[in-house]
């Protein structure tokens, strides 16, 4: 079976994004610390369950070969077309809003562990890339991305005039 290439994305800053997580997490663990009553002591507890409710964060892997990484993250269920990758020469983003429905044509459900949410994995690589030289693919609920390592700078020496 073949891989479904699909576009990235050069991003200048991805701060913006991380911060808009942030809050929605804050809000949600503020949320759970007032509905326990806020009491105190719990406050990484409730952290944790606002990060789970609020983000699907997927299983990655991260290899080197030769003068690239190669990313895979395990992303079954999200729809190639609805996969958002972005760049940076330091950071690839992967994201993705995914719905979970039940239609009456299923019967009646008794156990469901599908949730509707966000998809939101930041990954911080061990060495520059070139964003510009970032290619992703995708087959059977496998996200791979390969990312080309920049070349170093070499230092250059500068040679001074006299006026």
């Amino acid at each position: 079976m073949r891989f479904t290439a699909l576009k990235t994305r050069r991003a200048e800053r991805l701060i913006d994004e991380l911060d808009k997580i942030q809050k929605r997490i804050t809000e949600r663990a503020y949320e759970i610390f007032r509905n326990r009553g806020a009491a105190f002591g719990a406050a990484l507890d409730d952290w944790l369950t606002a990060e789970r409710q609020t983000i699907w964060k997927p299983a990655i892997e991260v290899c080197q070969k030769d003068s690239s990484f190669i990313v895979e993250a395990a992303v079954a269920g999200v729809e190639p077309k609805d996969l958002d990758i972005q760049v940076t020469p330091d950071t690839l983003l992967i994201r993705a809003d995914t719905t979970h429905s039940h239609s009456d044509a299923k019967g009646i459900v008794k156990t469901c562990e599908f949730q509707s949410g966000q998809l939101f994995r930041l990954v911080t690589l061990p060495a520059s890339i070139d964003p510009d030289a970032v290619k992703a693919e995708y087959r059977n609920g496998l996200l791979r991305i390969t990312a080309a390592i920049a070349a170093k700078k070499q230092a250059k020496k500068v040679r001074v005039n006299a006026a």
